[in-house]
């Protein structure tokens, strides 16, 4: 379910990313609704009558739940799921989901931990009725008590001070590491980018790794480091593939994967992949540019690297593979137009890093260049405004 809350807010009328969500997390989407409101309800979000229209869909589906594009408060939360009558989760309940599944490394488990307990934790608002099996007052007189809660939120607490210690022991190593490189001289590059641009497939056409890449969001999570020998330098370079970010990625899991995301913000240069065939690109590379502003690595030198050139059509192929593109209006970034999968503008990209390297980056591409296309793919990939849509699953 997705609603539209009119200029500013974030919604998405196709609810396209939300289902490729719930398809990552195991979920077959059965029916999707929106609606426009000028603000959320109180109790329902939605509305009793769009409530109704959900409940009919679920009903008729048999669905097992239903996902909501945007944020839900923990009472607006308990009251669908006694309205509707199957369980109801968020933006952010899914993609902790999708986390939780995908985490396969010491620090990547601990991360998602942390998030989905801190997550946890907002949302123990007499939710369930076992936490009202206890009466208090002498003499067993006097409301439901609250020591169930009380115990959760004690337990939740130590656990999250238990993890946050274990994960300041990783970035410990981390910066170990780190300051190793640096005394070495490496030069740091990492991958950043929009989830499912290509990344993973990238790294392993770059560097001839085997990481595990496939076309679903948030394929991989855990950094992994390898060395890239640039010819054109004659030197070795270090290249990290980092998670991908998204749209409304919850504020919990930028925190939680700091120590991951350091990589980006410690680099040397950024590898900003997008994905060429999207509709949304350039929401997409607005996104990133906003993560990485979080972690304070806006301002470090990139490369646009607009993959997937092979699922253009011809016509809107562009007939220079490198130019340059205007991140703000005072601002520009070298871009070359890759096909990982297929291998095609590897050799440019690999040229742009080993200048970026030497000090010599920006040489291959004039600033005043201006992209020349067979047809024009700014219009003929017309970004797609990023909405908030009701998805029943």
């Amino acid at each position: 379910m997705g609603v539209d809350f009119g200029p500013g807010s974030s919604f998405d009328p196709t609810l396209d990313e939300l289902a490729l969500l719930a398809e990552s997390a195991g979920d077959a989407p059965v029916a999707r609704l929106t609606a426009r409101r000028k603000a959320p309800d109180a109790a329902l979000f939605v509305g009793e009558g769009k409530a109704e229209e959900i409940k009919a869909l679920v009903t008729l589906h048999q669905a097992a739940g239903v996902l909501f594009d945007q944020a839900l408060s923990p009472a607006q939360q308990r009251n669908l799921e006694r309205f509707l009558g199957v369980p109801v989760a968020d933006r952010t309940t899914l993609i902790l989901e999708i986390f939780a599944q995908r985490a396969r490394s010491h620090e990547g488990k601990l991360q998602v931990e942390l998030a989905r307990l801190q997550y946890l934790s907002t949302r123990l608002v007499r939710r369930w009725s076992h936490l009202e099996r206890q009466r208090g007052g002498v003499g067993h007189r006097g409301g439901p008590g609250e020591t169930q809660i009380e115990l959760d939120r004690r337990m939740i607490g130590q656990r999250i001070k238990s993890v946050k210690a274990q994960l300041e022991r990783v970035k410990r190593q981390r910066q170990t590491q780190r300051r190793s490189r640096e005394r070495s001289g490496t030069f740091k590059v990492s991958l950043v980018g929009y989830t499912n641009a290509g990344k993973s497939t990238l790294f392993n056409a770059l560097v001839k790794a085997r990481t595990y890449a496939a076309d679903q969001l948030f394929a991989t999570l855990d950094t992994t480091t390898r060395q890239l020998y640039l010819a054109d330098a004659d030197r070795t370079v270090s290249l990290s593939d980092t998670v991908g970010f998204i749209r409304d990625l919850p504020h919990g899991l930028v925190e939680a994967f700091h120590a991951t995301l350091q990589e980006a913000a410690d680099a040397d240069l950024l590898l900003h992949v997008v994905d060429a065939s999207s509709a949304g690109w350039r929401e997409q590379i607005d996104e990133v540019q906003r993560v990485l502003a979080d972690i304070g690595a806006a301002e470090l030198p990139q490369i646009l690297v607009f993959n997937k050139l092979d699922a253009l059509e011809p016509s809107q192929r562009p007939r220079d593979r490198v130019d340059q593109f205007e991140l703000t209006p005072h601002r520009s970034a070298p871009r070359v137009f890759v096909s990982a999968a297929q291998g095609e503008g590897l050799d440019a990209l690999r040229r742009l890093v080993a200048d970026a390297s030497l000090g010599r980056a920006g040489e291959t591409a004039s600033a005043s260049q201006a992209p020349v296309y067979e047809s024009d793919v700014a219009n003929a990939e017309a970004p797609t405004p990023m909405n908030t849509t009701v998805l029943v699953a």
